[in-house]
């Protein structure tokens, strides 16, 4: 195939540029990747305040394993399911348990010395270190083959604009927290760059009608299916942006205090925007690696749609005897897991551009959480489930081990996206490599 640039593709058709981010990554347009190239990608899902170990963790290990009440939603892919209990996040220093949890999560390194005081009797400032994501993107933009329009995207639930370590679990460097964009609005206007005023939502396809007629010429039959699904995708989008708009509009979210936004009771709608929003920036190619942040660390949604009107964060707290919160803490968390089921089904059933298979025969979703029991604030057992075979683990099993450093963990993710580093966060956690049982 003779490869074109996009200016020239561009100026021969007489195109504008709105067309491009529908149409880029399309392979028979001659300016697409390399067909021969498999794209791998990480998808880093977050969710707060621990987990309930008697209904998450199986009991057995191997390929024949239960899955407890919280995992039950992902029974349907168990087969590509990775449960890895016994990983320690070992990074002490200033802070709190959930200040580096959240913010040593991704980064594996210490927080740096600062004045946001937390439960400890140490402040602390923030990770001084980038996180994985960060430099798995750094390293797929650094090649030719694997560089995408913005190497890594952000999404966010509910996630608070109040900025300190127990917010932001993604580091662009030390000291250089990246917040995630949580607004669906925001992050439509991000990938297609044609959004117009909220207020007077007018497709953006109608700006582009007469130039998808010039482009349709020039595709194969295959991609003009892929033209199509994308177009049909755009505008569900739109129509599901208007109507979360006016229900804003029309219900009204008390504010329960400063810097928390006035969407909890919306945070069923805004995931599913969110996760097919991503789903499909990551079909279009415009990222390979991204991450999903529920909330945040210490975090007090409230999910009145499970009918529980208590704080989450508060409930964490509550002893193991307390049989009414464990209930309900194993609901909360067992509705992060159907979003991640939601998630994966909806990377399962979105076939492969240019390729073989579907989204998540190339993808791979690590759930995690930056506490292993919210009432401990214990940073052992930090929950680890991955969907998935992009990063071409030994998928089906649940594994065990025995306060192993997470920073091991970070590694064989970066080794499983082609990136062989030989040291990630603190070194002195790195010493064993990464973890040779994942393969």
């Amino acid at each position: 195939m003779k490869y074109q640039s996009r200016r020239q593709f561009l100026k021969k058709l007489g195109l504008s540029s709105a067309v491009l981010p529908l149409v880029s990554h399309l392979p028979s347009l001659g300016f697409a990747a390399d067909a021969g190239i498999r794209k791998k990608r990480m998808i880093v899902m977050f969710s707060p305040n621990g987990i309930v170990p008697k209904t998450y963790w199986p009991d057995e290990t191997g390929d024949k394993f239960e899955l407890k009440e919280i995992m039950q939603p992902l029974k349907k892919y168990q087969d590509q399911m990775l449960v890895i209990k016994g990983v320690a996040d070992r990074v002490r220093g200033d802070g709190d348990s959930h200040m580096r949890g959240m913010s040593c999560l991704l980064t594996g390194i210490e927080l740096l010395p600062g004045n946001i005081q937390g439960g400890s009797h140490t402040p602390a400032g923030w990770a001084s270190g980038l996180s994985i994501d960060q430099e798995l993107k750094r390293f797929l933009q650094s090649n030719k083959e694997t560089r995408t329009r913005f190497g890594s995207l952000e999404f966010g639930v509910n996630v608070p604009h109040r900025a300190d370590p127990w917010t932001r679990m993604v580091y662009a460097g030390p000291n250089k927290p990246v917040a995630p964009i949580d607004d669906p609005y925001l992050m439509f206007e991000k990938i297609y760059g044609q959004m117009k005023d909220r207020k007077s939502l007018a497709s953006i396809l109608d700006d582009v009608r007469e130039d998808l007629k010039k482009v349709r010429s020039q595709l194969s039959s295959s991609d003009k299916q892929l033209l199509e699904e994308h177009e049909s995708y755009v505008r569900q989008m739109e129509q599901e942006l208007k109507a979360s708009a006016e229900q804003k509009l029309a219900v009204k979210v008390p504010v329960q205090e400063v810097g928390i936004k006035n969407d909890n009771d919306h945070m069923p709608v805004t995931s599913k925007m969110q996760i097919d929003l991503m789903v499909n920036s990551l079909a279009n190619d415009m990222a390979r690696v991204a991450t999903l942040q529920y909330t945040n660390s210490v975090g007090q949604a409230r999910m009145k749609w499970l009918g529980i009107d208590d704080g989450h964060h508060s409930l964490s707290h509550k002893p193991d005897s307390d049989e009414d919160s464990q209930e309900k803490l194993t609901k909360i968390n067992k509705w992060f897991c159907e979003q991640l089921a939601y998630l994966v089904e909806k990377l399962d059933k979105t076939p492969e551009p240019n390729g073989e298979g579907t989204l998540l025969d190339n993808t791979t979703v690590v759930w995690t959480n930056e506490l292993g029991k919210g009432n401990s604030h214990t940073l052992n057992d930090v929950p680890l489930v991955l969907v998935g075979k992009g990063l071409d683990f030994k998928m089906g099993r649940s594994l065990q081990f025995k306060n192993i450093p997470h920073n091991r963990l970070l590694m064989s993710l970066a080794h499983g996206m082609g990136h062989h580093i030989e040291t990630f966060g603190k070194p002195d956690f790195c010493g064993d490599g990464i973890i040779s049982e994942l393969t």
